[in-house]
């Protein structure tokens, strides 16, 4: 990779969802992902550390305005061992739902915001 930019590096410090329930979204994700729910995390707005992984931290918003398309910027989730069927199983049981099966597996949270489950 070529290296682009002043030398000053920037970094992601939270994904940012805007949501219908944010305590419903950012509880599906806090257990999807092992992070850490905020504890003073409301249905207004909700805060998901990361987990060991490392990752940006995840910040849920209720807005007043639905989602009207599909999301522009979507996860794509490493299936534990490879073993999509266990993992989307897994997911479906916390409260997502299957939008597309097959070995790249397209799922949507509680809210509908879109998301792959691949090997």
């Amino acid at each position: 990779m070529v290296p682009v930019g002043s030398g000053t590096l920037t970094y992601v410090k939270s994904i940012t969802f805007d949501c219908v329930d944010a305590l419903v979204v950012a509880r599906f994700w806090a257990a999807v992902l092992g992070g850490e729910l905020d504890q003073e995390a409301t249905s207004d707005k909700a805060y998901v550390r990361a987990p060991g992984w490392g990752g940006p931290d995840l910040w849920f918003q209720k807005v007043p305005e639905p989602q009207v398309a599909k999301n522009r910027m979507h996860f794509d989730l490493r299936a534990p061992g490879g073993d999509v069927p266990a993992e989307v199983a897994r997911l479906s049981a916390l409260g997502a739902t299957v939008v597309t099966p097959g070995e790249l597996t397209v799922m949507a949270d509680p809210e509908g915001n879109v998301f792959c489950v691949e090997s």
